[in-house]
């Protein structure tokens, strides 16, 4: 059975069919987040601080941390800052520093910058996820070998060359073609996470039942693990969150065993955690027991992080202890 093994310093995560669903916390990401990225230009990790032990206590299992900030004020003192080659190398591992003094949780390393992820990989504690490699050749050259000297899994997109297809037979073909060449290098297929590309259903009705489909073919056909931007499926409709929440369980039904999603948003929590109860990952409703704790104490008006540590300790669904140590 495919298992993707992710580890901190001190905590081992399993992605795979017979665990719990993987949440991935998405917050720590500058992208369309102005604020954000004004306090990162400024040297002020507060924001981040603060969306890392957050997203843990609500029930993040892995932290995505991107690097991908626009530093607009000292563009006009550097034009360098308004290259991302220049400006996410050296952010990147400040921003898993600051993270892993934090939260035990493993990480995954997200840029589109080659030196930004090779900068967090050198930074990072135990065995992090690398966010991502896609089926574009110059893509496919300058990540895999990264992955292959690290020995860490990876998120691999399904678009090539030809950008972001419609079709969904050739978004699998991308994911089956990244596969190959990531054997190519040595690497094996529980080391890769597809992600196949989820559309959103207000422009696209079929959205839905095609990414349903092309989960279980990379689970039955390359064996391969899975995660999606879930929010993507909501993208420009009214009540996203109700959407997402449907989404989510189906998507667990038809075999994605992760998403890359905001685990402060608790109608898509408390769905995932059902599904785990009925898709028997979660044996004898113990975790689902322990959320409708956490949420009765949120709602008498403790902090998520209270109410968390209060109901189990500091443990979170599917996770081991007894990951790798720091590299030296």
């Amino acid at each position: 059975m495919t298992r993707t093994v992710l580890e901190s310093a001190t905590k081992t995560v399993i992605i795979g069919f017979d665990e719990p669903f993987c949440v991935i916390g998405e917050r720590i990401n500058p992208t369309g987040r102005k604020k954000l990225a004004a306090e990162l230009e400024a040297g002020d990790f507060s924001t981040v601080e603060r969306d890392a032990l957050e997203q843990v206590a609500c029930g993040a299992m892995v932290l995505d941390v991107n690097s991908g900030a626009v530093f607009t004020n000292r563009m006009a003192e550097d034009p360098r800052y308004a290259d991302n080659n220049f400006v996410e190398p050296v952010l990147m591992p400040e921003l898993i520093a600051r993270v892993q003094a934090l939260v035990d949780v493993p990480l995954c390393i997200d840029s589109s910058v080659p030196g930004a992820l090779k900068a967090g990989l050198e930074t990072c504690n135990g065995r992090p996820l690398l966010n991502s490699v896609t089926g574009e050749e110059e893509r496919l050259e300058l990540v895999l070998p990264l992955v292959k000297q690290y020995n860490v899994p990876v998120v691999a997109i399904s678009n090539d060359d030809t950008g972001i297809s419609e079709d969904p037979e050739v978004r699998f073909a991308v994911a089956r073609k990244i596969v190959e060449r990531a054997a190519d290098f040595g690497i094996p297929a529980h080391d890769i996470v597809v992600d196949p590309l989820v559309m959103p259903i207000g422009a696209m009705a079929t959205a839905g039942r095609q990414v349903f489909a092309l989960i279980r073919r990379l689970r039955d056909e390359l064996g391969v693990n899975t995660t999606c931007g879930a929010s993507n499926i909501s993208f420009g409709l009214p009540h996203r969150h109700g959407v997402n929440a449907a989404f989510l369980p189906m998507a667990i039904g038809a075999g994605m065993t992760s998403a890359i999603m905001n685990p402060v948003r608790m109608v898509e929590m408390e769905a995932i955690r059902a599904a785990n109860m009925l898709m028997n990952h979660d044996p004898n409703g113990g975790e689902w027991i322990r959320f409708a704790r956490v949420i009765e104490a949120v709602g008498a008006g403790a902090t998520y992080a209270e109410a968390s540590k209060a109901a189990a300790g500091t443990g979170t669904s599917g996770s081991r202890r007894g990951g790798r140590r720091a590299r030296g």
